[in-house]
């Protein structure tokens, strides 16, 4: 069974600015009365919306089904990082899965760039422009102590065959990148873009397409017979194939609870600098920026003119269950740090703060598969914050592993066929997520106040890690 999941009232403040500057649209119908269609998807995120348009490639015809609206969740809230970072980090990947195993990672994660860049490339042929700039991200150290992990991590990349490079302090300084960051990483796929934008060009594209998108329609109850059967409040969709693509609400739905932790993070925006302001910063490349922390921390430039950044703490409710978007102690958190970072923009005010809930695994890896007692439904989810390439990618191939095609089943078993660790039920997932956030909580505040000294006697300024 599926619960029933609340939707915002239409009142309500969308739950990012990325969603509040998009251009109004005309929302989708809810679902009422029977429908029987090919196949079905339930949720509009990227992996739903890209699961609903390989479906339909195919000649099938598609429902998909949202609770609430189409980008809603991650897929218009997050930072706008388009990564190849996949799991925890590289060198964890390397001492769990041995060198051919971490390649193939390395490959799918790449195989994800390239397909979420062709796609946003026919997006904007199409006039749906998502600001996406391939300008890569850079890993970055905020003391110079990171220097050596970092060299490691450019030097375990460039192994695996995939394209990285370390910038040591001069390099930095040549790139003209913030000087709170004293070295680092840059990855050489990827960039940044304009997430709800995203969200919005490919829901456009689907409803072209002939995907029939019903928002307001929560999933209450899947039932199986000759056609798989997916109940919602005031109908119901009779479909040969279903894909779930619900990320961080599929525990909601009663499915992959022993396999996804939902956690929350928040981010901040900052008004449009001023040209002295931007001047200030330098980072004339707009590289995105993660750090090296055990929770990062990101920031990066919009088309707007302002930053975005944030993250650096994980709320976790007891028993996955869902936590306000609010939480002030937080959003103070991430506007004090993001002040240490950029001291000349101390007179810049955040604009807003926001929070959303993301998916995550015990090995931090995308969950994609099929559920063993119903073949003909797949899902895709559990990002770890680094979803705008996997989702996108991930949301394909559920679509084709739910209609059994051996070329998905190929493409996806270096996430499939692997032993993935169960997560313990409560109160030991409980304790288990505290101890650990506790434990990088503590490393990282270790960090921050030794970054902080590094930059009070002078920063990067004349210092070689």
């Amino acid at each position: 069974m599926i619960p029933e999941r609340m939707r915002a009232p239409s009142s309500e403040p969308a739950p990012s600015p990325w969603l509040d500057r998009l251009p109004p649209a005309a929302p989708a119908p809810p679902l009422e009365g029977e429908l029987r269609v090919d196949a079905a998807v339930v949720g509009a995120g990227y992996s739903g919306l890209h699961a609903a348009l390989a479906l339909r490639e195919r000649g099938l015809s598609v429902a998909l089904l949202e609770a609430h609206s189409a980008g809603f969740g991650a897929s218009g809230r997050n930072a706008g990082h388009v990564t190849p970072t996949i799991g925890k980090d590289l060198p964890t990947l390397l001492a769990v899965y041995g060198r051919e195993g971490a390649r193939e990672l390395v490959r799918f994660a790449e195989a994800a760039i390239a397909y979420t860049e062709e796609t946003l490339a026919r997006l904007a042929a199409r006039g749906a422009d998502a600001h996406y700039r391939p300008t890569g991200n850079v890993a970055a150290a905020v003391h110079p102590r990171q220097a050596e992990r970092l060299r490691r991590t450019a030097e375990t990349i460039e192994a695996l065959g995939a394209h990285a490079s370390y910038l040591d302090p001069e390099a930095m300084r040549k790139r003209g990148l913030p000087e709170a960051f004293a070295c680092g990483v840059l990855e050489g796929a990827g960039g940044t873009l304009d997430p709800a934008r995203y969200a919005r060009g490919l829901r456009d594209e689907a409803v072209a397409a002939g995907v029939r998108l019903f928002e307001a329609t929560p999933v209450v109850g899947l039932e199986d017979g000759a056609r798989l059967a997916l109940r919602t409040p005031r109908g119901h969709v009779r479909a040969e194939h279903v894909v779930l693509a619900l990320n961080a609400y599929a525990p909601d739905a009663g499915v992959l609870r022993r396999r996804l932790l939902r956690g929350y993070v928040s981010l901040f925006e900052t008004r449009p600098l001023t040209p002295e302001e931007r001047a200030s910063v330098g980072w004339p490349g707009e590289e995105g920026i993660y750090t090296a922390h055990e929770i990062l921390e990101s920031y990066r430039l919009t088309a707007r003119g302002s930053i975005v950044g944030g993250s650096k703490h994980l709320r976790y409710g007891f028993a996955g269950r869902a936590l306000p978007d609010e939480a002030p102690a937080v959003f103070d958190l991430i506007t004090r740090t993001f002040r240490e970072r950029f001291p000349t923009l101390s007179g810049v005010e955040v604009e807003r703060c926001w929070s959303g809930p993301i998916a995550f695994t015990l090995d931090f890896l995308p969950a994609l598969g099929r559920l063993p007692e119903r073949p003909r439904v797949a899902y895709a989810a559990g990002y770890a914050g680094h979803g705008v390439a996997l989702a996108s990618h991930c949301g394909r191939l559920a679509a084709g592993l739910a209609l059994g095609d051996p070329d998905a089943r190929a493409a996806a078993a270096p996430l499939t066929e692997r032993f993935r660790p169960p997560l313990p039920p409560e109160p030991f997932r409980w304790l288990l997520v505290r101890g650990l956030t506790g434990l990088f909580g503590a490393v990282d505040a270790r960090l921050d106040r030794a970054a902080r000294a590094w930059l009070a006697s002078g920063g990067a300024d004349g210092r070689r890690p």
